[in-house]
């Protein structure tokens, strides 16, 4: 009796493994779509000054703009798994191209709360850092971590990449094309989309970098349905390009993020996270992305000097992310994301003290500390989703990704009401201090046994 045939998923040898490939197209979507991010404060001005319009108007469509940033993600994770990760990511490039290419023909304020805020909004989010951990988890069995935190630093590269053009464009000859450029820059990637950017290693019939050929036992269980173990077989992308967890055929991608939603809200862990997540977003995008250039104006610095300095923040971040995600790979998220929150929470409490009319030393030591810590915080985030959620992890780091832009929210409208309030920011600074502590205790004591007592099906329910 002649034993059974079986097939293996085996990786054709290759110089070069096309998760690598993947990962560097996604590098380059994410600069593309990081435009706009550099955009609202170069802009401001050249548009109220030739439509009159108030900042109030301005920030309003930031605000939604932000809102969205955070509240799509959820949502875009779940219809990567259900269309697949190349088509969401070229409707988001098509989405971010047209808002800001539309937006040469506005003359009414409502039509810039459309373009800045619905279409763009819309774009951004579903390229935001959810992208990122979608790309890992489906084409990386290792090296999560460091693809996380190198796709990470894509999006403030792209913003590095534009802001000086932008802000020459708006000068001379005009805010309008500085606007083309934006929309020029998002639209540029969307054939390298279409052509390298596959859905999952089965398109090209690879296994994930990283992955052993499996065992006729082990394919059973790639393709079995029910809870996933983080790292198992399982846990990489199905054959055919069906995600575990994901939505069969003719599901419905909000569904499944809201059932996700309703498992991962049944875990204390999930809740640890949203909460760091949210400090996370209040201490960067909602303090000092949006008022460390007015604070330092407070006391006597010069706007373009203080841009200056936040851009020095976004050379290093770039460079904090890729440490961190290879930080990640290697020692418990946990501690790590400890220390970030900590060290975070010094910098904001000592920031009073530094700030002045003429750049010290001891400026340029916090923002290069600063910048290294500004999104570090996103890969070893993005690894507990995965090791807690299983094949529900990307959708999972989505809603703690909206949480991250709600905390920033808040916080810049927060901030602008006790500088009001009092004529200066010191308080804010220092409540932001009190957050961070408050974050890096929640991270450190987040429990690694959470699956166990708690398990969190990956199949839609």
């Amino acid at each position: 009796m002649s034993a059974p045939k079986t097939t293996l998923l085996q990786t054709p040898k290759r110089r070069i493994h096309p998760a690598w490939i993947v990962a560097a197209v996604a590098f380059l979507a994410l600069v593309g779509a990081a435009g706009f991010r550099a955009a609202p404060g170069v802009l401001m001005v050249p548009l109220q000054n030739e439509f009159g319009w108030s900042t109030t108007v301005l920030s309003a469509a930031v605000s939604i703009n932000l809102v969205l940033f955070g509240f799509t993600a959820p949502f875009a994770a779940a219809l990567m798994e259900r269309f697949g990760i190349r088509a969401v990511t070229s409707v988001a490039l098509v989405l971010i191209g047209a808002g800001s290419a539309l937006t040469v023909l506005v003359n009414q304020s409502w039509q810039i709360l459309l373009t800045w805020g619905l279409l763009i909004g819309l774009g951004t989010g579903s390229m935001a850092l959810v992208f990122a951990a979608t790309i890992a988890n489906t084409w990386f069995a290792k090296s999560r971590g460091l693809v996380i935190g190198i796709l990470t630093a894509g999006s403030a590269a792209g913003q590095l990449v534009f802001l000086p053009f932008i802000a020459l464009l708006a000068q001379d000859p005009g805010w309008r094309q500085a606007s083309l450029l934006i929309a020029g820059g998002a639209l540029a990637v969307v054939p390298l989309v279409l052509k390298f950017l596959k859905n999952s290693p089965a398109d090209v019939g690879a296994l994930p970098y990283g992955a052993e050929v499996q065992s006729p036992e082990e394919s059973e269980l790639r393709t079995a349905p029910g809870p996933v173990t983080p790292g198992a077989p399982g846990a990489a992308a199905a054959p055919g390009g069906t995600m575990p967890g994901g939505n069969e055929p003719g599901g419905n991608a909000a569904v499944r993020a809201l059932q996700v939603l309703k498992r991962a809200s049944k875990v204390r862990t999930f809740w640890a996270l949203v909460a760091g997540f949210a400090i996370c977003g209040a201490t960067t995008n909602g303090l000092i992305g949006t008022h460390f250039i007015p604070s330092a104006h407070d006391h006597g610095m010069a706007e373009t000097t203080a841009a200056g300095l936040l851009a020095v923040v976004g050379i290093f971040d770039i460079v904090g992310t890729i440490a961190s995600g290879w930080l990640t790979d290697r020692f418990n998220p946990r501690i790590l994301l400890a220390v970030y929150y900590q060290f975070r929470g010094i910098g904001l409490l000592v920031l009073p003290l530094l700030l002045s009319a003429t750049v010290q030393p001891s400026m340029i030591v916090f923002v290069v500390i600063y910048g290294l810590d500004w999104v570090a915080t996103v890969p070893p985030t993005a690894a507990i989703c995965r090791q807690v959620f299983g094949a529900d992890g990307s959708v999972v780091f989505g809603w703690v990704f909206a949480a991250h832009q709600f905390g920033a929210a808040a916080a810049a409208l927060a901030a602008g009401a006790v500088r009001d309030a009092t004529g200066q920011y010191s308080y804010a600074w220092f409540a932001a201090a009190a957050m961070c502590t408050i974050a890096a205790v929640i991270s450190a004591t987040i429990r690694k046994d959470a699956p166990a007592k708690e398990p969190v099906p990956a199949g839609v329910a």
